[in-house]
């Protein structure tokens, strides 16, 4: 053999184990998990879970946070492909946003399930995995109905309006589900938005930012409750927004203190509950989720049928995803102890 032809093989053995140590076969125990940030308590918590529960059924993990950052998720979606896992559960920053990368990852043929936040415009995702987003938002329209008897009331009662990031499809559910309850109050003049701040885009809060949703309501309280009108009640779509909420209504506000709604159950507002800074927050246990989501993968590498309970609501606009809902409850000051404490997800000590 002459020396060219044997350099010329070397080089082609090199490229050839270049590319297998690049990740180009599958590793059929491997899961790629895209989370957004670890900017909010909640994704950390989804995070560790689902880590700790793949690893428990015997999965190799690779778990990344994008810090909020398209362009990053983008890449480390993409890295998760070329590393050879076999799955994906990918939580999107922009639901709309992952169309390339989703196609990259059908292209290779993994299966990808959408965590919490639904992926948009794109056939690759094959499964979903959330809780009801829908009835979050019910939970917290009917928490206000109920805690302001607006059926045996006359009122009127205030209220003003805070959701979450336009670019999450969740927040729509959340914010249409609690409306679909509370509008015909508002039609009615049992509920006025002093505001008039209800349509989606103007409520809508850029990332979820406790910030955010604090400058925005400070600019209300100025512009409609300076004069000492009540605000009775504040719907907000999560605990970041509801803590902004909440840091506003303390520099700006002395007026009766309002009913505020939240969701996640994040230390600070749980610790708000037990102040009377905030009535109540959508407990969505993330162990059930993350249990779900393992159950999803081993059915999927097993090639055995996969476990949905809805195949109609969330359409993606490529197609209608199979999907997986969780039941959401609410904890407030009369039953956080033992969905929060007794239950193990936090100790007593966390929330002093």
């Amino acid at each position: 053999m002459s020396k060219k032809l044997f350099s010329l093989l070397l080089c082609i053995t090199l490229v050839a184990s270049l590319l297998v140590g690049c990740g180009s076969k599958k590793q059929e125990n491997k899961v790629g998990v895209a989370m957004p940030t670890k900017d909010l308590q909640r994704w950390n918590q989804d995070g560790d879970n689902m880590k700790k529960a793949l690893e428990a059924a015997g999965f190799e993990v690779d778990l990344q946070y994008a810090s909020n950052d398209v362009a990053t998720q983008v890449s480390q979606i993409e890295n998760m492909i070329n590393s050879g896992c076999a799955v994906l559960v990918v939580a999107s920053i922009d639901g709309g946003s992952l169309g390339d990368v989703m196609a990259k990852a059908k292209e290779a043929e993994i299966p990808v399930i959408a965590y919490d936040r639904l992926i948009m415009n794109s056939d690759a995702v094959s499964y979903y995995a959330t809780f009801d987003n829908y009835m979050v938002g019910q939970i917290q329209g009917q928490y206000i109905i109920d805690t302001l008897d607006l059926e045996n009331q006359a009122g009127p009662f205030t209220l003003e309006c805070t959701t979450g990031d336009p670019g999450d499809n969740n927040a729509n559910f959340f914010y249409g589900g609690a409306m679909d309850l509370l509008q015909p109050y508002i039609d009615e003049g049992k509920l006025v938005v002093t505001s008039g701040q209800t349509d989606f885009a103007t409520v809508a809060t850029a990332n979820w930012d406790t910030a955010n949703a604090q400058s925005r309501m400070e600019n209300i309280l100025s512009s409609y409750y300076a004069d000492g009108t009540n605000l009775d009640a504040c719907l907000c779509s999560n605990d970041s927004t509801a803590l902004g909420v909440a840091n506003a209504l303390a520099a700006n506000y002395t007026g009766t203190y309002p009913i505020i709604t939240g969701q996640d159950c994040d230390i600070a507002s749980v610790k708000n509950i037990l102040d009377g800074k905030q009535s109540m927050s959508i407990f969505k246990d993330t162990r059930t989720l993350a249990n779900q989501v393992v159950k999803m993968v081993t059915q999927i590498l097993n090639g055995e049928t996969v476990d949905v309970n809805d195949t109609e609501t969330y359409d993606n606009g490529a197609y209608v995803v199979p999907s997986f809902l969780c039941e959401p409850v609410y904890a407030d000051i009369n039953n956080y102890k033992e969905l929060l404490i007794d239950s193990g997800y936090y100790t007593e000590d966390q929330l002093k």
